[in-house]
């Protein structure tokens, strides 16, 4: 027996007990696959154009440091070498911070050492040079690459509308000199041309945001110590955050308590001295009594086991992770789809901070996106546990605006994971959570 809510969703039991149905039913009609590879494809190409836009500044820089160092032979060239290395360093920290929106946080290898001397000595200075070198020249290639793929895709696949504007030398142009293009067939074969560029848009875009990136993640990162500097501070934030997010959950399960089931109990123990009363003056009473009585003590009990599963989800103990999250989207007022690609079970701390934070972005989602569609996907590599949360909704979500994902960082946090949120005006919003599975 299915039950639904108010709006019409079905309770998150009986969406786990139809999971295995209804979770093969949406692995079969699924078209979002194709989707979520053009979304990928269009993030690697907004990487590459911020990329690009990093490596035209490495440029600037290393043309300033040229000239620099040719004034250095009259002595001027001393007077212009703080200034020239502090470009250097600026637009290193803007890669950094581009990068470490797109991923992993990179941090300064140390601070920039006071003096020119001291400058050009330290190796984070060399490895800075070396990675403007290279991404001014393989970043800037990719990049440029990177916006004339859909630029050639756009061109050769509407070339049928307006191959007879043109001059035939820009036809011939856009048909990439492969064959005249003096009729519609001609150019009806050259927008086919157009299809192969968008599959390779397709394909090779987030590969090239990757290998764009792969230089700044090797030079322009902390060093040895600076990196366990770093991390023991990082372990003691999230150690801190792991307590509070404890003494925050004890205190929801002592207000829970306090305001719903214990108010309860005492409705029950009032109502169970009245009726003792009224076998003494109305029998007859006392019937009405011992009925609000029970139905006092059913609801108690319900609230009580509301509150006992909100601390570990009996599905998580009985089925597994998949199917939990199965029943999440199946409670879920905005149509959800769920793709779990689980090879086994992870620890049980793991698996119940995935539940509450795909429990606490769905219902983000229903409350706050205005939403039509969600996604979830959750798939385990190299040890660790990915789950990515994306919805189609208004976009402008904001951890810091008291929605609920500050919880969600500092429960992944707290478990030596990782945090990212993508919400661009428009939409759509896009959450990454990782957490480390351990042996």
């Amino acid at each position: 027996m299915i039950s639904r809510g108010p709006a019409g969703a079905m309770s998150a039991e009986s969406g786990a007990e139809d999971a295995d149905a209804r979770h093969g039913r949406l692995r079969r009609a699924r078209p979002w696959g194709v989707l979520a590879r053009s979304r990928t494809a269009l993030d690697g190409l907004d990487h590459l154009v911020g990329g690009l836009s990093t490596a035209i500044l490495a440029l600037i820089v290393l043309l300033g440091l040229a000239v620099t160092a040719l004034l250095c032979l009259v002595g001027v060239g001393l007077l212009l070498a703080p200034t020239a290395l502090r470009g250097l360093r600026t637009v290193a920290d803007r890669e950094r911070a581009r990068l470490s929106r797109w991923g992993p946080e990179i941090i300064a290898r140390e601070p920039p050492p006071p003096g020119l001397r001291a400058a050009l000595a330290s190796p984070a200075t060399w490895r800075e040079l070396g990675w403007s070198v290279g991404h001014t020249t393989l970043g800037m290639f990719l990049g440029l690459v990177g916006l004339t793929l859909p630029f050639r895709a756009v061109l050769d696949f509407t070339l049928p509308l307006w191959w007879w504007l043109p001059p035939p030398d820009v036809v011939a142009d856009a048909a990439l000199g492969l064959w005249v293009v003096d009729d519609l067939p001609s150019a009806m074969a050259v927008s086919i041309l157009g299809i192969g560029w968008i599959i390779l848009f397709v394909l090779f875009t987030p590969g090239m945001a990757r290998l764009q990136a792969w230089g700044g993640r090797r030079l322009l990162t902390a060093g040895a110590d600076t990196d366990l500097t770093l991390r023991v501070a990082q372990l003691t934030a999230t150690r801190a955050a792991a307590l509070d997010a404890h003494a925050a959950e004890l205190r929801r399960i002592e207000r829970s308590l306090h305001d719903g089931t214990q108010n309860r109990i005492v409705a029950v123990t009032v109502l169970l001295g009245a009726a003792r009363r009224a076998v003494a003056r109305d029998p007859s009473s006392a019937e009405e009594i011992l009925e609000r009585a029970q139905g006092a003590a059913e609801q108690a009990l319900s609230d009580l086991r509301t509150v006992v599963r909100s601390i570990l989800p009996p599905v998580l103990e009985d089925r597994s992770l998949a199917d939990a999250l199965t029943g999440l989207a199946a409670a879920c007022p905005v149509p959800c789809e769920v793709d779990a690609g689980l090879p086994g079970r992870c620890a049980a701390s793991v698996e119940a901070t995935a539940y509450f934070v795909v429990a606490e972005a769905l219902t983000n989602i229903a409350r706050h996106s205005q939403a039509g569609h969600a996604t979830v996907a959750v798939h385990r590599r190299d040890d660790w546990l990915h789950l990515r949360i994306i919805d189609d909704g208004r976009g402008r979500a904001d951890e810091h605006s008291g929605s609920g994902l500050g919880g969600i960082r500092r429960r992944a946090e707290a478990h030596d994971g990782t945090f990212m949120l993508t919400s661009p005006p428009g939409g759509p919003t896009i959450l990454n959570v990782s957490l480390p599975c351990g042996l």
